[in-house]
């Protein structure tokens, strides 16, 4: 059975998310900035209210994902803070000013959020070269790298996302993400193969993921 996961950019929809089959939450703030780190305050209500997986974003900033030692050690003290809360992993990915995946600090927040699992985000489409990329995140010891297979959406994506899905050979979760919806899951399943989609599920152009979306998702 296939599973999905709901980025939402604010507690009104992860709730929504949440009371319409979502197996699980990816929590940011910055919905123009393409996501940054969660406040502290928000993920501690909705952690009261949900009782499904929620993984926190990690992010300082919108723009690149090659970071200064300050905005490094802001990511440090956020993961920390968050992990708190008992969250159930994080969501995250540095690369270097090459745009090869930054493997000493990727290392050190994957080793910081310990016991929790973590997610390599859509850094990995900007970074160089599919496969080599792929190794690295796997010995980072991220457990799932959220993609559009290093293109502008999964529609585009999707031989490469097959790719990626027979690459890792079960050894890393390929969560696919990027324009997925409920018009074109079904197609971009039966290609890739894979088990498990990401989405925000918002469909008019606002900021709240839509109910009908997610069921949309859910069953297909």
């Amino acid at each position: 059975m296939s599973k999905i996961e709901i980025a939402c950019f604010n507690p009104e929809s992860a709730i929504i998310a949440f009371e319409n089959g979502a197996d699980r939450i990816e929590l940011c703030d910055g919905l123009s900035e393409g996501g940054i780190t969660s406040n502290f305050e928000t993920a501690k209500q909705l952690r009261e209210k949900i009782n499904i997986p929620i993984f926190v974003m990690i992010r300082p900033r919108g723009g690149d994902f090659t970071y200064s030692d300050a905005e490094f050690e802001q990511m440090k003290e956020e993961l920390i803070q968050l992990k708190s809360l008992n969250v159930d992993g994080f969501v995250f990915g540095i690369l270097d000013e090459n745009d090869e995946v930054n493997m000493e600090q990727n290392k050190v927040l994957v080793e910081l959020a310990k016991p929790y699992q973590c997610t390599f985000h859509r850094a990995f489409d900007r970074a160089k070269d599919l496969e080599n990329s792929l190794e690295k995140v796997i010995e980072c010891g991220f457990k799932t790298i959220l993609t559009s297979g290093q293109k502008p959406n999964v529609s585009e994506g999707k031989e490469n996302l097959k790719k990626l899905v027979e690459l890792s050979n079960g050894r890393i979760e390929i969560l696919i993400g990027g324009g997925l919806r409920s018009t074109n899951i079904e197609e971009i399943r039966e290609v890739t193969k894979a088990g498990y989609f990401h989405s925000s599920a918002i469909t008019d152009g606002g900021a709240f993921a839509n109910a009908d979306e997610v069921i949309a998702l859910k069953n297909k």
